[in-house]
């Protein structure tokens, strides 16, 4: 009786049909009212009125050190934006998920793709539908499956020649760094990798969720933190991985972009201060339903802190000292797939750092 009941109300929308659709209004009052409402409160209220997370200075203009313009993107699964879609920039960014099958036939369409425009920087990671980046994977491909999957995502192609993709012009990190230079003389401590949790037999680049890598592995000297994978509890349906979310914790970088979750598509302020840490520990504790959270518990000292520390810095910001620039940073979910329609929607992030 419930099974049915519940498929007719997600046939009427009231309820998500899988875990990566985003939570109904009804979702959300059966699993829990109270991290709803908080939810909406930091995310539309108080991050908007603690304004931006950090000032870039002003565009190059010939002899200063300029703002870098950082575009964006995630998640294109074998489609190619229309050019007037991604707009020009000194720091092109895709956070993987680049195809749907992951052959190095449909990883060097992109690529050449990518290649093409004309950004100063194009970096790369691979995302778990980039079946080709994972070597073990990537075996599996060549040794199993149809004759299609031997010759597009295996070593040799037609005529026995060894195929690889080509990354000229293009940086591909996977759990590697790098330093970028750009115009007037400004330099970018870069990081990538497109390791995920685990998600599925076949996909690339996975982990189990309890025995994540991340912890010590993201360098200090970190300013934009690439990866596939959301942190947990921002962007991320609740989908992302608390062991990234640590280790993001530890280094702060002024830029973390990634993609993986289509519907938590968006930008996010962070501060890595009591507020946030408030709701991040409101979000991480299990849904108890209305009557759950109705009984008193350390629950509602998480939200009552969200609310207390939140004002606190809003009234500390413009009040006290001003709307001067304040010490944060930003996470942007990029993924240009809108939801599972298979299509590209969402738009392109810029930012400018």
């Amino acid at each position: 009786m419930l099974h049915h009941l519940n498929t007719l109300l997600i046939h009427l929308h009231l309820r998500r049909s899988s875990p990566w659709s985003p939570l109904t209004p009804l979702d959300w009052l059966l699993a829990s009212p109270l991290q709803y409402l908080t939810s909406l409160l930091y995310r539309h209220i108080l991050l908007p009125l603690r304004g931006s997370p950090f000032r870039p200075p002003p565009r190059y203009t010939g002899g200063q050190r300029g703002a870098i313009r950082v575009v964006c993107l995630s998640d294109t699964h074998n489609i190619i934006p229309s050019p007037d879609s991604v707009p020009e920039g000194d720091l092109l960014i895709h956070c993987g998920d680049m195809t749907v099958d992951g052959t190095v036939g449909e990883i060097q369409r992109q690529v050449d793709w990518l290649r093409g425009l004309p950004h100063r920087w194009k970096v790369v990671v691979g995302g778990n539908h980039d079946s080709w980046v994972d070597e073990v994977v990537r075996k599996s491909m060549s040794s199993g499956g149809n004759g299609e999957g031997e010759k597009e995502g295996g070593e040799k192609g037609e005529g026995g020649e060894k195929r690889e993709v080509d990354w000229s012009g293009v940086e591909y990190l996977c759990d590697r760094g790098m330093e970028l230079e750009f115009e007037g003389g400004r330099k970018l401590n870069v990081y990538g990798w497109g390791a995920v949790p685990w998600c599925g037999e076949g996909f690339a680049l996975q982990y189990q969720r309890d025995k994540h890598p991340w912890q010590g592995r993201i360098p200090d000297e970190t300013d934009v933190l690439i990866t596939h994978t959301p942190p947990r509890h921002h962007l991320d349906l609740d989908l992302g991985c608390a062991g990234l979310l640590d280790e993001v914790w530890r280094v702060k970088p002024k830029l973390h972009v990634f993609g993986h979750v289509h519907y938590g598509h968006g930008r996010e302020a962070v501060y890595y201060d009591e507020c946030q840490r408030a709701y991040e520990s409101l979000m991480a504790r299990p849904a108890n339903g209305i009557l759950g959270d109705i009984i008193p518990s350390a629950r509602w000292f998480d939200a009552f802190d969200v609310i207390w520390y939140g004002v606190g810095c809003i009234l500390w910001k413009w009040i006290m000292l001003g709307p001067g620039t304040n010490n944060g940073g930003l996470m942007v979910n990029a993924s240009l797939m809108y939801g599972d329609s298979g299509r590209l929607g969402n738009p392109v992030t810029v930012v400018d750092l």
